[in-house]
């Protein structure tokens, strides 16, 4: 009788669990845009709209059977279908809790203005931009990641220009709960203690936004940044850092090979070159690749006008963990470099942190970048792009592991200028 109820409770166990199963699909729509009567038809089948793409003319809906997709194939407004994700729980926000472990900031303060900081601020040459007043004000500026814990709460971000927040993945959630990658993140642009901590660009005005899922890595999160692209875009944002790239998911199929890093195949490549058209300056980070199958840069920094930035040691050399080039049609990238192993940040509890990865390498570029941008406000993204490549510490032998090598940002400043 025991075995009997042991296998009758399993049982349902095992269709409770598969009850709540679902499955996102992309729909590749006919038309360019998206119609109100397109994603009507579509979403007829009973299914659920996820997110959409403007840009890409493309729909993510949420099904509670997968068959359904036979269904959305035959319609006359789609083009093709894939799958994105499947599992259960999608919408299972992030729980937000009041973190009594929260720590005031460190006392100690060192002499100079930047603290902990100051070794990746000097080797990008940008502090005599910072003392010509350029630390990013009247700049907009959107940084996607995967969540930004305590951002609201700590004592470096009291000054923070806040536009505003957007959670792609969980609508209407709050972005400061469970993961602080973006928090580091956003140190390295934004913090603002002298003595212990300064960012590239404390001054400029900053959208945070959540793109990234952290339970599992999906194609639908290549969706949710494309939304959040375009949700930066539609804002009026300026300048967009990323540290996110994609190369490998958790499906069983392969979604992209070497072969596709050519800028122009992956999902988030092609939207990041809409963003280039319509005039946003991209940063992203070159990814954490090397000691790993995939190797190579990740997606979407295999765009040619996106500046997509790789990581260095104190000693100038590449760290072992950031992602290398070519291209598939044999461009450098990454395009440039900048300290990624010992990078000091701010971490959730408040205090100065040390970390590695080319996450934090990026924000340390694109912040200056912004500054940059601030100073010759009458470049373009791509032109603020090439001046940046063009003096950089390697721009006449750039190669496969630290592209054009390390910003000279007062170089690239007075070389535009000229």
């Amino acid at each position: 009788m025991k075995l009997f109820l042991m296998i009758i409770n399993l049982f349902f166990i095992i269709v409770s669990i598969y009850a709540h199963e679902s499955y996102c699909f992309r729909v590749y729509l006919h038309d360019k845009g998206i119609p109100e009567k397109a994603v009507e038809t579509v979403l007829s089948t009973g299914c659920k709209l996820v997110t959409q793409s403007k840009w890409m003319s493309t729909l993510v809906v949420e099904c509670a059977d997968s068959l359904m997709v036979e269904q959305i194939k035959q319609l006359p407004v789609v083009d093709s279908v894939r799958c994105v994700w499947y599992g259960s729980g999608r919408l299972n926000a992030d729980i937000c809790t009041d973190d009594r472990t929260l720590l005031e900031p460190q006392t100690e303060k060192l002499p100079d203005e930047y603290g902990y900081a100051q070794e990746q601020i000097e080797m990008l040459n940008g502090m005599a931009l910072h003392r010509l007043g350029r630390r990013g004000q009247g700049m907009r500026v959107a940084v996607i990641d995967a969540g930004f814990l305590h951002v609201d709460r700590i004592k470096a971000f009291a000054s923070l220009r806040l536009l505003g927040t957007h959670n792609i993945v969980f609508p209407g959630s709050n972005v400061f709960c469970a993961d602080d990658h973006g928090t580091k993140v956003l140190s390295c642009l934004a913090a603002n203690l002298p003595g212990q901590m300064i960012g590239t660009a404390p001054e400029a005005s900053y959208l945070l936004i959540k793109s990234e899922d952290m339970r599992s890595e999906f194609p639908i999160e290549e969706d949710y940044w494309a939304a959040a692209l375009e949700y930066a875009d539609s804002v009026g944002v300026d300048v967009i850092t990323s540290s996110l790239g994609y190369s490998v998911f958790d499906t069983p199929e392969v979604v992209y090979a070497h072969s596709d890093l050519d800028g122009r195949s992956a999902y988030v490549s092609r939207v990041s070159e809409i963003a280039v058209e319509k005039g946003l300056l991209l940063f992203c980070s070159a990814g954490n690749e090397a000691n790993l199958t995939w190797e190579k840069i990740t997606f979407p920094g295999d765009v040619s006008d996106v500046l997509t930035v790789g990581a260095i040691t104190p000693e100038k050399e590449r760290s072992n963990f950031s992602s290398t080039g070519f291209t598939a049609d044999l461009r450098i990238k990454p395009d440039v470099v900048a300290l990624g192993t010992g990078v000091t940040v701010i971490g959730s509890n408040g205090n100065v942190q040390y970390a590695n990865g080319t996450s934090f390498a990026t924000p340390i570029v694109a912040g200056f970048g912004i500054c940059l941008w601030q100073s010759l406000h009458w470049l373009t993204n791509r032109e603020i792009i090439a001046l940046i490549q063009q003096t950089a510490s390697q721009a006449n032998r750039p190669d496969v592991e630290k592209g054009y090598g390390i910003p000279d940002i007062y170089k690239a400043y007075r070389k535009g200028l000229e």
